[in-house]
């Protein structure tokens, strides 16, 4: 890499990082103001425990608590029972983590390696130890706790994502609408690809945002994102077939006039209940239509029948949108 191209490398902080920094400070100096030994270990609970969530910090924290509870114990079982050797602990870990397994608290096998050291290091288990042990746990884990108590708002970088997935709906049904009235496209369909990238990142956050509230399994936004993961699947199906009508039919104008409209109302309102009543009367209006004439007309008029068909399924997904 040369010189030039640390220049446009962009230097950011997140909440996350500077949480992380202020609890393991804040955590040493608490665990080094009581006086415990091996006060630096419990800025490094603080470091393991701090998640990019709310109750991802709180599984994580539960996990590495019991963990080193469950620690402690088995220190004392084979430290006392056997003895203080490297070989010891070896012979521990081998039982330990089969344990973590069954109780789904792997997580914290990292973190209570740290406590079996401490105990190692001592060459004794006594109840003063224990309480240094479970002084240093409380502090790192509490205070990872309570800085992760405070989480950003995503509303802002949801709404990004919501704006930018209609716009490009938007011009996806534009580039339907010109080649169903023109035969022509020179469309290099960026806005596929692009799309797909915004809603997977989209649902990402909206889940991070789910996991920041305790008391709810879902918000409006995860519903939304995956609204238009399934709306954007029948767009991808409908595309092969718009370009795969060759003869001008009647109907294709009469669709992409339909789109036209449609495609001004992609919004985050529910206006799906009225499009699928002008679609019905846009299908009565076909069957009013003289039979076609030629075989091309008709494979022409069979595709549209289709494409219509899958329209109404991406107005039926979005009508079950709850609007907030």
């Amino acid at each position: 890499m040369n010189i030039g191209a640390y220049d446009t490398m962009k230097f950011k902080i997140g909440y996350r990082t500077i949480k992380t920094a202020v609890g393991t400070a804040a955590a040493i100096i608490i665990a080094q103001f009581f006086h415990l030994n091996y006060f630096a270990s419990a800025g490094i609970l603080t470091i393991l425990c701090v998640q990019n969530s709310k109750r991802k910090s709180l599984q994580s924290a539960s996990a590495r608590f019991f963990a080193c509870i469950l620690a402690i114990l088995f220190s004392f079982i084979f430290f006392e029972g056997i003895g203080y050797h490297p070989v010891v602990i070896g012979l521990m870990i081998l039982f330990f983590i089969p344990v973590t397994v069954f109780f789904k608290i792997t997580e914290g096998v990292v973190t209570s390696s740290v406590i079996t050291l401490h105990i190692y290091s001592e060459q004794n288990v006594t109840m003063g130890i224990v309480l240094n042990e479970i002084g240093i746990i409380v502090i790192g884990i509490g205070v990872a706790l309570l800085v992760n108590l405070y989480m950003p708002s995503l509303d802002s970088k949801l709404k990004q994502y919501q704006t930018q997935i209609e716009h490009n709906f938007r011009k996806i049904f534009e580039e339907m609408i010109t080649y169903l009235r023109t035969n022509e496209s020179h469309w290099m369909g960026k806005e596929i690809t692009e799309t797909a990238r915004l809603i997977e990142e989209g649902k990402s956050l909206a889940f991070r945002d789910v996991e920041n509230h305790f008391l709810r399994a879902e918000n409006y936004y995860y519903h939304y994102f995956k609204t238009r993961e399934k709306q954007f699947e029948i767009i991808e199906r409908v595309l092969p077939i718009v370009t795969s009508i060759e003869p001008f039919v009647e109907q294709r104008y009469m669709i992409a006039d339909f789109l036209e409209e449609l495609s001004l109302c992609i919004h985050p309102g529910n206006t799906a209940q009225l499009f699928l009543i002008k679609l019905r009367q846009l299908q009565e209006e076909f069957k009013e239509k003289s039979l076609p004439k030629t075989r091309e007309e008709f494979e022409a008029r069979a595709q549209l029948h289709q494409f219509v068909r899958e329209v109404e399924q991406y107005l039926l997904i979005k009508k079950s949108l709850k609007v907030e």
